[in-house]
């Protein structure tokens, strides 16, 4: 057990955000970004972001490698030895590579205009690194450039980076600031530089993408004397020191001192240069690099002290490592005044709610939201109230939105969970009229299938990809309108809505026992293979027939109908578990972290372990839960089995290591699992906190005896919202051996 002593410190308080108004942290506390290792997730296909940034900052700083493709889809794979710049945005494991905007490299020597590559190291301005000379900390990263003996290192804030360049000798250096850099689809369309005077600098940069239309505007101070400032267009230098264009490059010349770093403070906005200049005064101002860094950690340490975990090392690392990753999106996407740019491209000044951006909501909407409507109560209303910004400007309720742009990737309306559960927990603080408009329309929109639905159909597989898929997510979709419906007396709406949510059921084949394409004339698709997947070019995304049959989070009893009974439905899910087959040649990337069928890296899965819970068979739960989580969650640079998808491999990790997981993410319910610690707090503000004990934990001793809560019996396998926002105890008794009477009967099993 690593005590919880002894990484114990005294905390630089320096004006944090607090929870609910009152999480102000006590001056002797935890370092718990100790715990963090940043480099979990950061090789193979994790594709997690490396460097300093705070909770959900628009600015991630840290470096870019040599793209080699897609396991570098956030700039940075630990497999890399090479640096090409340090670049202020990032994307946090997705499937897809973007940003990387705004990246500067400092050199000594030669200069040169391009980066160079893998096979000729020495021609390009690229240099090579060691890990062993390689820090990164919540807020913090340092590393050794070898080609020009320069230790950089990089703090942050919300909307600014801080670099700090320490030079080996006496000389003059070259920063070399390249606007046409971007990662994966990005494509510089625009951009800007211009010296205002000899130590301040500003521009811009739009650029083409995943989003198509992004903007971005930058001011940066340094801390000596620009000796001369060079802007090339491509390789050739232009006269003047400003100019707008395509290709742009600026060089800043400087006489550097090996016992004085050379410094730079540079903020971001989606709106202005000059917004970028007040976001730099407010946020750093005369600040050094030291009290930026610090306060990064203080924040970093407030943000993850909302849970108090305690396990054996291992595992306390896994998890604030997952409680960071968590924090990395949606981020905030405007300025210290409140001004933001809208998806519509217009500018909206001093709103009065903090706009995000961000959204991997096909992803996130299973567990990410429902955490933080726990660990970040002070963000839900304003994440609604983005939402519905984003309705009053396109039309309709975000799908994956990513600076300020609507990229429509992935399936489903996923907002929809996302605020009918805020809605549901009572959070109201924004126009709960127009919300239910925003959510009524967006599930009246006549894309991807959803004419079909709207009539009360399924959708034929023949008449689009990926039609399985689609409608068992518009389901969930639905079921969460209708709840909102209900809440808000429209009874009609509530009844309209709730047999669309039974639409799943049309395409379950009874005689297969799964969920199978059918075509327009009432005929399965054939040939069928349930282990097929062809990458979004059959009826499933990212997976196959055995992954999908399960995608009824909202309605566990009705599949468990479809099935049978308990009986048919647990030997089927046990099937899932233990069995192989070939996916074929064009299988989707994204399907990892296998046990038989089953893919943990893949988000759709996520709730599937947790269904024997709703067919009395609890036990087998929380066997899977403690393989899963053993498996495919290490401490290691590998250590996440997929893309960690902006925080829902991490939130599913969250939840499960305390014991429990929204299998339905509006309900407000948690099935019980396997806990992996020995006691977990969570703080809610107000004195309040929800405590989880279990008693006699090991590894041997994953399975449930029995379970306490506030000091008495409980025999329900799940908890509500409402038992931990109220705050109490539950105690959970830990054996070797299931206790198969447990959760069996049907009022003891979740709704």
């Amino acid at each position: 057990m690593v005590s919880w002593l002894r990484a114990s410190f005294s905390v630089l308080v320096l004006g944090l955000v607090t929870s609910c108004g009152d999480h102000q942290k006590e001056v002797d506390a935890p370092d718990l970004t100790s715990y963090v290792d940043p480099f979990i997730g950061t090789a193979a296909h994790g594709h997690v972001f490396l460097g300093a940034n705070l909770p959900f900052g628009l600015v991630q700083l840290g470096p870019s490698n040599i793209f080699e493709g897609w396991d570098w889809c956030s700039g940075y794979n630990y497999s890399s030895n090479t640096i090409v710049g340090f670049s202020h945005m990032h994307l946090s494991g997705t499937g897809i590579g973007d940003l990387n905007d705004i990246l500067v490299m400092p050199t000594t020597g030669k200069l040169y205009l391009n980066e160079g590559t893998k096979d000729n190291l020495e021609e390009g301005y690229l240099s090579t690194f060691s890990h062993d000379k390689e820090e990164c900390q919540p807020g913090y990263y340092k590393v050794f450039l070898e080609k020009y003996k320069i230790t950089a290192e990089l703090t942050a804030t919300e909307r600014g980076g801080y670099h700090r360049y320490n030079y080996a000798q006496d000389d003059t250096s070259n920063v070399l600031l390249n606007l046409d850099y971007g990662v994966g689809w990005d494509k510089t369309v625009k951009a800007g530089v211009k010296k205002l005077n000899d130590s301040t600098i500003a521009g811009y940069r739009y650029s083409t993408g995943w989003a198509t239309d992004q903007r971005i505007y930058f001011t940066a101070v340094f801390s000596q004397p620009i000796l001369s400032a060079g802007i090339y267009k491509g390789d050739t230098l232009q006269a003047g020191e400003q100019l707008d264009g395509e290709k742009l490059k600026a060089v800043l010349k400087f006489a550097v001192k090996k016992d004085r770093p050379l410094e730079m403070k540079i903020a971001l906005s989606p709106v202005s240069e000059a917004n970028a200049a007040i976001n730099l005064k407010e946020e750093m101002g005369g600040r050094s690099f030291d009290l930026v860094k610090a306060a990064a950690k203080s924040k970093w340490n407030e943000a993850l002290s909302r849970i108090s975990f305690n396990a054996d090392g291992q595992t306390k690392k896994v998890f604030y490592t997952a409680m960071y990753h968590s924090m990395f999106a949606p981020s905030v996407f405007n300025d210290v005044n409140g001004d933001y740019l809208g998806t519509d491209k217009k500018v909206y000044a001093k709103a009065g709610f903090t706009n995000y951006t961000t959204f991997s909501l096909w992803d996130t909407y299973r567990a990410l939201h429902p955490l933080y409507t726990i660990t970040q109560p002070e963000r839900v209303n304003d994440m609604v109230k983005t939402f519905l910004a984003i309705y009053q400007q396109q039309g309709r309720l975000p799908v994956w939105h990513l600076m300020g742009n609507e990229t429509n990737t992935m399936n489903g309306n996923h907002s929809i969970p996302v605020m009918v559960d805020a809605y549901l927990k009572g959070f109201r603080d924004y126009d709960t009229v127009l919300a239910y408009e925003a959510i009524r329309k967006t599930a009246m929109q006549q894309r991807d299938g959803m004419n079909y639905i709207q009539q009360l159909k399924y959708i034929p597989a023949d008449s689009l990809f990926e039609s399985v898929a689609n409608a068992l997510e518009y389901a969930i979709d639905d079921w969460c309108v209708a709840q909102m419906a209900r809440a808000m007396g429209k009874e009609d709406d509530y009844a309209y809505f709730t047999k669309r949510a039974e639409l799943y059921k049309q395409y379950f084949d009874s005689n297969r026992q799964f969920m199978r394409g059918k075509l327009a004339n009432g005929q399965w698709r054939e040939p069928f293979d349930p282990f097929s997947s062809s990458h979004r070019k059959d009826d499933y995304v990212e997976g196959n027939a055995w992954q999908y049959t399960w995608l009824v989070p909202h309605d566990p009893h009705g599949l468990i109908g479809l099935f049978g009974g308990d009986k048919a439905f647990t030997n089927k899910l046990d099937s899932l578990f233990v069995v192989s087959g070939h996916m074929g040649k064009d299988a989707s990337p994204d399907i990892s972290g296998l046990i038989g069928q089953y893919a943990q890296g893949n988000e759709p899965n996520h709730h599937i372990p947790y269904l024997y819970a709703f067919a009395g068979e609890q036990w087998k739960t929380a066997s899977l839960v403690r393989q899963i989580a053993d498996t495919f969650y290490t401490a290691k640079p590998d250590g996440i089995c997929g893309n960690e998808d902006l925080g829902q491999m991490s939130a599913w990790y969250i939840f499960s290591s305390m014991g429990f997981y929204p299998v339905n993410p509006a309900n407000g319910t948690y099935v019980l699992g396997s806990p992996l610690m020995d006691k977990a707090t969570i703080r809610l503000g107000g004195n309040k906190s929800f405590t989880i004990i279990a008693k006699n934990n090991s590894k041997g001793n994953k399975y449930i005896q029995k379970v306490e809560y506030n000091g008495k019996e409980y025999s329900k396998t799940y908890i509500t919202h409402d038992m931990i926002r109220s705050g109490g105890e539950l105690t959970l008794y830990m054996g070797p051996a299931p206790n198969k009477q447990w959760g069996v009967r049907k009022e003891d099993r979740p709704g």
